[in-house]
């Protein structure tokens, strides 16, 4: 029997959230395709150092390096904002600012899921998964 989160944005995050809390710098955990592109993204931001695919039968593993060997990772907190009984979903022009610039949120578009930043710059909305600082 396997167990499957039935929410995998708020897996992934708890799981980063808690390897933070205790200490460890990596993190396995079952993939998917949203998945893969909400690391993409931390990664291209820099909150994460890095991230690979491990091809296993029947499911890959994502494994996440969250910061080097003795150094602070840059995540502070990371929060989900939709979730599945309230999602929140914002224009172009509502896009929030975290922290005044020196946070992030992605936004899962029409174009894939990207930064708030990304997301103005393309003129594109959609609904706001996750925010970091």
């Amino acid at each position: 029997m396997s167990l499957q989160s039935t929410d995998q944005i708020a897996d992934l995050l708890t799981r980063i959230r808690n390897a933070i809390m205790v200490g460890k710098s990596e993190v396995y955990l079952p993939t998917s395709k949203l998945k893969v592109s909400i690391t993409e993204a931390l990664k291209k931001a820099g909150f994460i150092a890095d991230y690979e695919l491990i091809e296993n039968s029947p499911r890959s593993t994502l494994h996440i390096t969250i910061n080097e060997k003795d150094k602070a990772p840059k995540i502070n907190e990371i929060e989900k904002v939709s979730k599945p009984g309230r999602r929140v979903y914002v224009p172009v022009d509502k896009i929030p600012k975290i922290k005044s610039g020196r946070g992030l949120v992605l936004i899962s578009t029409s174009k894939g899921i990207m930064t708030g930043q990304e997301a103005t710059k393309n003129g594109l909305g959609g609904e706001l998964l996750v925010k970091v600082w």
